[in-house]
């Protein structure tokens, strides 16, 4: 069962001083559905922290719309307070999440007093610091960010998005400002929260190997669009994407050469022609595409998204002559 979805999805920001909009979403169709991990991929600037904020109710599209459990999103008060309640946030830096002046019990319960939480305040932020891995949870009530662990503040806030029994994490980059060792447990602590509690994830990150552990399935983002999207054995061995590529290729245990991007990096306020990839695509350029007989497209056509809808696609002209061949 689905239970949230991007369908045709833009966010655009008027451009300043006569400069063009940027087109930071641009018709995203993403599915996530209940009790799944979904992770979305992509260089800095691609558009995943737009898109995480846009499906969060934080950004609100300029077109398209988001539904979540059968209903559109709604962006009233009262609408924007109760979607909240069921889908939580958890930022890359626990640092910066947690007021230094709030303990601990104070930054969890927080959720609750915002909203109107009428049960056992202490028993909920217990049950949440214990599920989020700190134990025994009253040893926790009364510290300070300060004193506690990057990991452990990295609990912290999973514990304060948890207090509500949300149904759906948004993470991004959870894991990036953590030490090596601890993330590997923070990745445990996520996948065990789906298993416990039937949670789903939207994970946005940079590190497609992080992917690799978390992930059922994989979304790879370019310039605003989804070029890529399959469960994540499909899409991290077997990538369609020249771009997919490109990003594995750089993986320690990728074998042969990383592939070089060249061109200028993705920015949403100039959209080129054909194929939004095709100035840095390494197929385009190593002669491949002329050979397939698919150039002149890639310079001048939008590619076709082929495959299963949202949950399973490719939207490249190169990959097309493979999979029809």
């Amino acid at each position: 069962m689905t239970l949230l979805s991007a369908q045709g999805l833009h966010v655009t920001y008027p451009g300043r001083h006569g400069a063009p909009p940027a087109r930071a979403v641009d018709g995203v169709e993403l599915d996530i559905g209940a009790g799944e991990i979904v992770a979305l991929v992509g260089e800095s600037g691609c558009g995943k922290t737009t898109l995480a904020r846009a499906l969060l109710g934080l950004e609100p599209p300029t077109q398209g719309r988001v539904v979540f459990d059968g209903e559109r999103l709604r962006y009233s008060s009262r609408a924007l307070k109760a979607y909240r309640r069921r889908v939580q946030l958890v930022l890359q830096d626990p640092t910066g999440s947690l007021n230094p002046r709030h303990t601990v019990y104070d930054a969890v319960a927080e959720g609750l007093r915002i909203h109107g939480h009428g049960g056992d305040e202490r028993t909920a932020v217990a049950e949440a610091l214990s599920r989020a891995g700190l134990r025994p949870p009253e040893r926790f009530f009364l510290r300070y960010p300060h004193e506690l662990s990057g990991g452990q503040r990295q609990r912290v806030v999973i514990a304060g998005a948890l207090v509500l029994q949300p149904e759906l994490l948004v993470a991004d980059e959870p894991v990036a400002s953590l030490d090596a060792s601890v993330r590997g447990e923070i990745l445990a602590l996520l996948l065990r929260l789906r298993t416990d509690l039937g949670l789903s994830a939207l994970v946005v990150t940079h590190d497609l190997g992080l992917a690799w552990n978390i992930a059922d399935r994989v979304a790879v983002m370019y310039l605003g669009r989804i070029v890529e999207t399959g469960d994540v054995e499909q899409v991290l061995t077997a990538p369609r994407h020249p771009y997919t590529q490109a990003l594995l290729s750089v993986l320690p245990e990728a074998p042969g050469d990383p592939v070089v991007l060249t061109g200028e990096p993705p920015d949403p306020t100039r959209i080129p022609s054909g194929c939004r990839f095709h100035a840095r695509c390494q197929v385009l350029a190593g002669g491949e595409a002329d050979r397939a007989g698919v150039a002149d497209a890639c310079r001048n056509e939008d590619p076709e998204v082929l495959g299963g809808g949202a949950r399973a696609q490719v939207a490249c002209h190169w990959a097309r002559t493979r999979i029809t061949a």
